[in-house]
């Protein structure tokens, strides 16, 4: 942090104040038709998948063309959507918390042109480079954490999911085929970076097994103590092993406590958790953040364990195409998935989705305070 030359003021801290830690402003980079007219829009209306249009009280219009991105991207790709900005938008542009790109016009003479660019671009195998869509009654891009990419604990990959399924449910995507809104998310393990406690359906990373004990290495490698402490069951306590006739400090796990979550490899990497077969995917259906109609959902086990089949894992697309259609043909118009399954019984939801039902999927879980704290925003008097 620096100051310029005229001194710190004390009565105003933030005078001539400049720092290189952190982003600027957000506001700096607002459109000038944004920057304009904020707090004076009137409405906006979906034109078609993908295509938005704001107005505002003083008569200027926003169009906003939504594409399908990615979270993890590559520097010339990056490079391609700031031509795209730089060519129509004046070089804005914005990305959503669904890793969808969003670029704006402040013309209607712009936007056709526009979109027709984002939909002329593919990649060398044919497929498109920014499909237009992910608004209204359609399913928007997919959530996801890191995976087996970037993270140490995933139980499943993140970027081979998302892009399997989302192919498999591209006309979706790119259309307003669904009662209402569906979002898909997924999270590689319990620790869930991702939003799958609260979306219409998730794809969930889960593992089966307690950590292995390298008992050579995790003295060498590892603080005992905060391997201990970094368990919220309390599964580890210390222990002494003997390895080729030598006494080492080490660790044991309870395997009754253990929650699988992983904490302890985040600690200490002798205590991997990774496992083939242990390793795989729940599916969860039924949550929401909305208040619209009815209160936030949190979503619900409907598959307690699916195979990770690298690399296009064929069982979890084919169940969550199930679901998607049966919701698709049987929820009525405005209903979110978990409002649907609410309306007609998570009995019968088993049923038209054809999922088993196990003692897996029993939720037993009843919040102390249920009956005396407020879950929602919704008032009632």
């Amino acid at each position: 942090m620096a100051f310029v030359s005229s001194g710190y003021n004390p009565d105003k801290p933030m005078e001539n104040r400049i720092t290189d830690i952190g982003p600027l402003k957000y506001d700096k980079f607002y459109p000038p038709v944004i920057a304009a007219n904020k707090g004076k829009w009137l409405y906006h209306e979906i034109l078609q998948p993908g295509v938005l249009v704001h107005v505002s009280e003083t008569g200027d219009e926003v169009y906003t063309v939504r594409c399908g991105g990615a979270r993890t991207m590559s520097v010339t790709m990056i490079r391609e959507i700031c031509e795209i900005a730089d060519k129509h938008c004046d070089g804005h542009l914005r990305f959503t918390t669904r890793n969808n790109i969003e670029f704006m016009v402040d013309d209607k003479s712009k936007l056709q042109p526009l979109i027709d660019d984002l939909e002329g671009r593919k990649f060398d195998a044919g497929s498109q480079k920014f499909p237009v869509g992910g608004t209204g009654c359609g399913i928007t891009n997919i959530v996801h954490t890191q995976g087996w990419l970037h993270c140490h604990t995933p139980a499943t990959d993140a970027s081979g999911p998302v892009k399997a399924v989302m192919d498999d449910l591209f006309d979706e995507f790119k259309g307003h085929n669904m009662p209402a809104k569906v979002k898909i998310s997924l999270a590689c393990c319990l620790n869930m970076c991702g939003a799958v406690h609260c979306s219409d359906i998730a794809i969930l990373g889960y593992h089966r097994k307690p950590p292995m004990v390298d008992n050579e290495y995790l003295d060498k490698m590892c603080e005992i103590p905060l391997a201990i402490a970094a368990c919220p069951t309390a599964a580890i306590k210390p222990s002494k092993v003997e390895v080729g006739g030598n006494k080492l400090n080490s660790v044991a796990i309870n395997n009754d406590r253990c929650m699988f979550c992983g904490n302890c490899y985040t600690m200490c990497p002798s205590l991997p958790l990774a496992d083939t077969e242990g390793d795989g995917i729940v599916i969860m259906a039924g949550g929401k953040v909305s208040n619209r109609i009815s209160p936030p959902k949190f979503s619900k086990v409907v598959v307690a364990f699916l195979p990770n089949e690298a690399p296009r894992w064929p069982s979890t697309v084919k169940t969550i195409r199930k679901l998607v259609e049966t919701y698709a043909a049987e929820a009525n118009k405005y209903e979110r998935l978990g409002e649907w399954a609410e309306r007609i019984g998570w009995e019968r939801f088993f049923e038209k989705t054809e999922l088993p039902f196990t003692h897996h999927l029993i939720d037993d879980f009843r919040d102390p305070a249920y009956y005396t704290w407020r879950q929602t925003s919704q008032f009632k008097f």
